[in-house]
């Protein structure tokens, strides 16, 4: 029985690391819904077997996946890559899988927030969510981890932290009607520097241009190390990215770090802009809460990409932009293996690799 515990994690000591620290494990979650993954999720169950792969290479990955489903995805998952039985209601372990939180004693523990898929009976995406709810104290649980149940709603999509106490956010996700009306600005800072350890928190305006998760950071920039991070951009005026970018900018620009230092800003190209073609949108199921319609622009970008134990997990979704991304992260990242999965079924689905991992940290 993992242990629950009724401090906080700053009280105890512990405090969430970068991205950019040594991985244990990088959990996922494998995909089926048919009315958010087209052709009853095969082409997207591709893409999530390729990612897998690819960080398999560097950190052993763990894959939630239901009983129905077990035999299908043993058959397409390499043998080092082990399958756990894990109900889940989708497939977007960043968002319900655990944050955790380290000590300098060789301790880690997580913290489970709650879920309500991106926004509950206000505008979520999908109706129940109960057992993406259960997901992080169950990966507690399987490591033998203690766990904190945070009492506010919140996804770890829409939180980076750079490990050094600086965390960064959007006001568009959290500050949303649909997570947590109740608590101010002020009230949410405190509970997020409480479970995490952070000295700051950075706020964004909005996230990506019609990104469903109502403006997740994690689409929108990536942490490279303290005090640098890279930010999806476009040149291009009529792209309504570009206002959004703009803002962004501004934002970081005039904000300074837990450190006090001055952000250093990459800017990274985003893909397209990209749309759902009418033979994607055809091949899934209706669906109340998920909008899949031939035209729709798609949140593409390659910001959002995972690090784990110097590799660099990278979507690539567009032959036109891909390379530059590469190039990008190959000169911010000395040192660092750049590789790239093609993603453009995650990216259907509403989200991308980033979305879909989950990181265990060495202790």
């Amino acid at each position: 029985m993992t242990t629950t515990f009724e401090s906080t994690p700053r009280e105890d000591g512990f405090r969430m690391p970068g991205e950019h620290e040594p991985h244990e494990e990088i959990w996922m979650a494998w995909p089926e819904r048919c009315d958010n993954w087209r052709n009853g999720a095969k082409p997207a169950q591709e893409a999530f077997v390729n990612v897998a792969k690819a960080i398999a290479e560097v950190t052993p990955v763990n894959m939630a996946v239901s009983a129905s489903q077990y035999d299908n995805a043993r058959h397409q998952l390499p043998d080092h890559i082990r399958l756990v039985e894990m109900t889940t209601n989708d497939s977007w372990m960043r968002d319900i899988g655990p944050s955790y939180v380290v000590n300098g004693k060789g301790e880690r523990r997580g913290v489970d927030w709650e879920f309500n898929a991106w926004g509950g009976l206000v505008d979520g995406l999908y109706f129940p969510w109960d057992r993406d709810d259960q997901i992080a104290s169950k990966i507690c649980e399987f490591h033998r981890d203690g766990r904190y149940r945070a009492p506010i709603i919140l996804e770890g999509g829409s939180i980076h932290v750079d490990g050094e106490g600086t965390l960064y956010t959007t006001e568009e996700c959290l500050l949303h009607e649909s997570r947590n009306p109740d608590l101010t600005r002020e009230e949410l800072e405190e509970v997020l520097k409480a479970h995490l350890s952070v000295e700051k928190v950075v706020w964004i305006p909005r996230g990506l241009y019609n990104d469903e998760t109502n403006g997740h950071v994690d689409n929108l920039i990536h942490v490279v190390k303290p005090g640098e991070v890279i930010l999806s951009w476009t040149d291009d005026q009529d792209d309504p990215q570009y206002e959004i970018s703009q803002e962004a900018y501004k934002a970081l620009s005039e904000a300074t770090d837990a450190k006090g230092r001055s952000i250093k800003i990459h800017k990274m190209y985003v893909p397209g802009p990209l749309f759902m073609k009418e033979e994607e949108a055809s091949g899934i199921d209706a669906c109340d809460g998920m909008e899949r319609e031939a035209g729709e622009r798609l949140a593409g970008s390659y910001a959002n990409f995972l690090i784990t134990n110097k590799r660099i997990i990278l979507p690539l979704l567009d032959p036109a932009h891909d390379e530059q991304a590469k190039v990008l992260l190959q000169d911010v990242f000395p040192g660092y293996e750049v590789v790239g999965v093609d993603a453009r079924e995650i990216l259907l689905g509403g989200g991308n690799i980033h979305c879909i991992t989950q990181q265990v940290p060495v202790v």
